[in-house]
């Protein structure tokens, strides 16, 4: 499963209230912070939803390291 690296770009002021409480369901609380998230479909949707306040990163799978 992939990852997600989300960061809010652009205030939500004058935006509608679902569209800034789905950014604080994502966990952003303040202009250019950045979150990472798995890779789901409930975040794709948070995402698609304030799209134009958002810029997204898929950013690859962390594998394990190997034991010696």
């Amino acid at each position: 499963m992939g990852r997600l690296r989300i960061t809010w770009f652009k205030s939500a002021i004058g935006q509608k209230e679902d569209q800034k409480r789905t950014i604080r369901a994502m966990g952003l609380h303040r202009l250019n912070q950045t979150v990472e998230h798995d890779d789901t479909p409930s975040v794709r949707g948070m995402v698609v939803k304030v799209r134009h306040l958002v810029k997204v990163e898929e950013i690859g799978e962390t594998a394990p390291e190997s034991r010696q």
